[in-house]
């Protein structure tokens, strides 16, 4: 996945919310526009790094005159004091590009290591850690991004690529064996139909209707053994709703085949890295 190229109206808009239309007036006044030097990125916590190439490209449009190096790819994980990348040119373009790069390499790195985490603990029991589309605004792209990278599996991207009836689609429809009915009369086999249940009844209901995927929401693990019982191998099982990291383990149930959490993306602690200048 080229990334960068993906992530490019963001970077514009991250840089034009930062630099405005005066530009970087505090080291316009305090460095001479010829003086050149380099930059270390260095990691001030334990991380799997992630949005290399996002960052030299926000130094690539922030000004002109500077580059950036990937000392770490993504992927790799760091320890504290670890230098993960480089940046060399005139001072100017590296202050101007410096906040920015460094808010989406802290935001997707934070991202990589939650879900790397979370990959180790569902490791031995043979479950996939997913997101969801639970994700900020414009940065979808960058966080589903960041969830494979830290070896997690993307859910759909949205709601043009994947089929998922739930509660108010059911409710909407007048039932879940109606729901499916008009799916897959519509799409045929274009896509896998995923069901959204809350109780034991929908179970039963998805199973009746040939439901490819079934995603119990919202249930307790001793539910949710229940519902896996009653599924019986005939459809993939997706736990979503209520999985923390700290209570995770709870939720690592025979017969499961996934958990979806909106955590990952949506409360993930930022890694911390610093710019460390070197005027040279």
């Amino acid at each position: 996945m080229d990334i960068e190229k993906k992530a490019e109206g963001i970077i514009r808009l991250a840089l034009s919310e930062d630099l405005g239309a005066e530009g970087d007036i505090t080291t316009k006044v305090v460095v001479d526009e010829h003086a050149t030097g380099s930059a270390r990125l260095i990691a001030k916590s334990p991380m799997v790094v992630c949005g290399q190439r996002v960052a030299a490209r926000v130094f690539e449009l922030a000004q002109p005159g500077s580059q950036y190096s990937a000392v770490i790819e993504d992927g790799g994980e760091v320890s504290i004091g670890e230098e993960i990348g480089r940046v060399t040119g005139f001072i100017r373009s590296i202050l101007a590009g410096e906040r920015t790069a460094l808010n989406f390499l802290c935001h997707m790195s934070g991202i990589a290591t939650l879900t790397r985490e979370l990959v180790k603990k569902v490791s031995a029991a043979g479950i996939q850690i997913m997101d969801t589309r639970k994700t900020h605004p414009g940065m979808r792209d960058l966080e589903k991004y960041a969830v494979m990278i830290g070896g997690g599996q993307n859910h759909r991207r949205g709601l043009y690529d994947g089929v998922i009836i739930k509660d108010n689609h059911i409710l909407a429809a007048g039932g879940i064996k109606r729901a499916v009915r008009l799916a897959r009369n519509a799409l045929g086999g274009q896509f896998p139909i995923e069901v959204e249940a809350g109780t034991l009844d929908d179970v039963w209901d998805a199973l009746d209707s040939g439901a490819s995927i079934i995603m119990l929401d919202n249930m307790d693990p001793i539910t949710i053994k229940q519902a896996v019982e009653i599924i019986g191998g005939r459809a993939k099982v997706e736990v979503s709703g209520g999985v923390r990291p700290d209570n995770l383990q709870e939720f690592l149930i025979p017969g499961v085949d996934a958990i979806s959490m909106g955590f990952i993306t949506m409360s993930a602690s930022a890694a911390d890295i610093s710019l460390e200048l070197d005027a040279g």
